[in-house]
C-alpha cells in the first residue's frame, strides 16, 4: 500500500498550489480520502474530506472557499486545489485513506507547503 503526495513547495501569499496524492495497493474507489496538515508545534488537523460514495466534500472552516478537494478514481488520485494561500497555511500536508466502518486506514508521507514572501 502506498500514498504518495506531491505538488508542495514555496509560494507567495495569495498564490495557488495543487497537491496530488497517488494511491496504490488498495481499492481506491472504496475509500474515503482526506487531507490533513500539521504546522510546526501544532497538532495535525483535518483540512478536507471527500467520500467514496456521492463524492460529498467537507472542509475546515478556515479553508472554505479557498481550497477544493477532488478525486479521480480512474487515476487513483485525490487532489487538493489551494487558492488565495496565506502564511498560516504553511504546514506539512498529508493524505489519508479510510475504509469507512472499518479500522483500516493509510497515511501518506507528507508534502511541505510554505507560504511566504
Amino acid at each position: 500500500v502506498q500514498l504518495v503526495e506531491s505538488g508542495g513547495g514555496l509560494v507567495q501569499p495569495g498564490g495557488s498550489l495543487r497537491l496530488s496524492c497517488a494511491a496504490s495497493g488498495f481499492t481506491f474507489s472504496s475509500y474515503e480520502m482526506s487531507w490533513y496538515r500539521q504546522a510546526p508545534g501544532k497538532e495535525r488537523e483535518l483540512v478536507a474530506t471527500i467520500t467514496s460514495v456521492g463524492y460529498i466534500t467537507s472542509y475546515l472552516d478556515s479553508v472554505k472557499g479557498r481550497f477544493t478537494i477532488s478525486r479521480d478514481n480512474a487515476k487513483n488520485t485525490v487532489y487538493l486545489q489551494m487558492n488565495s494561500l496565506k502564511p498560516e497555511d504553511t504546514a506539512v500536508y498529508y493524505c489519508k485513506a479510510v475504509r469507512v466502518r472499518t479500522s483500516i486506514y493509510y497515511w501518506g508521507q507528507g508534502t511541505q507547503v510554505t507560504v511566504s514572501s
